[in-house]
């Protein structure tokens, strides 16, 4: 079974051939970063047109690499939502007319199943069930996943996610878009224990996260200072901020492990790929004896591969195509409304 895959939620532009016998065949990526640098963060807008210009000369990349044809394909997915509404509109109608058009059923796919399942490209892939943890965009999680579609949640973030909290704080120490990833670099420089930054929420018995408290206190750090930012300064302060981040994130996950009793433990999500949380993480998995996977560095980000991969399973679990040229699509869509039933 061949799956074209098409990501198109924000500004990245991704599209991938994935096929059930033989894995990921290929994958092209397009991100906007550049564009949007110059605004300072995503503009809906531009990103929707910019999606537009890129979908079809990387869908022929894609198709080349994989050495097949396009009338090969079996199924088109697509990332229904959550995203921006423009950017989601121009992956569906271009996935549901190229569908019409060979003829082949279409599968709306949930942005955040295709980040959850993402792992499962690896070369050492889990196996279910397992506890993950989600830190993708706007959204931090911690679920049991039982199978695809199979989705408990254990808990989440109740304001801003740790995503959100990376952009916002570093926009606060006067770094450029895209801040999160930018700060994650800065704290590598940055001497531990300058700072000392709240763990919000580490201790509140349940499985929740809040991590508004720790951008204020960053606001707080930055507005003591009574002279311009230092590079020493915002290296110590991202260094302190990203301690204090992973240090929940990794407690919280530990305590998910724990209470469901399981032994395997995903991470998903473009926070995923950060260092600091990837080598703690590490440490306690030989420590406590459970074991820890990353999605590969490339698919941490948005892309196509991941949305394929999330069609073939729901096939191949018994989710119902629909017959192309019948689309909408979902900009707020939580994740646990298609669990245990289809997208």
């Amino acid at each position: 079974m061949l799956i074209l895959g098409i990501e198109s939620s924000c500004d990245e532009t991704g599209i991938a051939l994935y096929d059930s016998a033989e894995g990921l065949l290929a994958h092209a990526l397009h991100s906007q970063v550049a564009m949007h640098a110059e605004y300072g963060g995503v503009v809906p807008e531009l990103a929707s047109r910019d999606h537009i210009r890129r979908v079809v000369p990387l869908l022929r990349e894609a198709v080349g690499r994989a050495g097949r044809r396009l009338d090969e394909v079996d199924a088109v997915a697509y990332t229904r939502g959550p995203g921006l509404a423009g950017a989601l509109l121009v992956g569906c109608a271009f996935a549901e007319a190229l569908a019409l058009a060979l003829d082949k059923p279409t599968i709306p796919v949930h942005h955040l199943e295709g980040h959850l399942l993402s792992p499962l490209l690896s070369r050492d892939p889990p196996s279910f069930p397992f506890v993950a943890l989600l830190v993708s965009g706007g959204h931090t999680q911690l679920m049991r996943v039982t199978g695809v579609g199979e989705y408990e949640l254990l808990g989440e973030t109740l304001d801003d996610a740790a995503g959100e909290a990376f952009d916002k704080s570093a926009k606060l120490l006067g770094l450029p878009y895209p801040g999160g990833a930018l700060l994650s670099q800065l704290a590598e420089q940055g001497t531990p224990g300058i700072y000392e930054l709240p763990r919000p929420m580490q201790h509140s018995g349940d499985l929740n996260f809040s991590f508004s408290g720790l951008k204020t206190a960053v606001l707080t750090l930055v507005r003591e200072q009574d002279q311009p930012l230092t590079e020493t300064f915002k290296a110590d302060a991202a260094r302190a901020f990203q301690e204090a981040i992973v240090e929940v994130l990794v407690k919280k996950s530990l305590k998910a492990l724990k209470q469901t009793g399981l032994k395997q433990l995903v991470v998903a999500g473009g926070v995923g790929a950060n260092k600091q949380l990837r080598a703690t993480l590490d440490d306690e998995a030989r420590r406590k004896r459970f074991r820890v996977y990353y999605p590969e560095l490339e698919f941490c980000t948005d892309n196509g591969a991941m949305i394929a991969l999330a069609g073939c399973l729901r096939l191949q679990a018994g989710s119902p195509s629909k017959p192309a040229g019948e689309f909408a699509v979902q900009p707020r869509w939580p994740l646990m409304d298609i669990s245990g039933n289809g997208a």
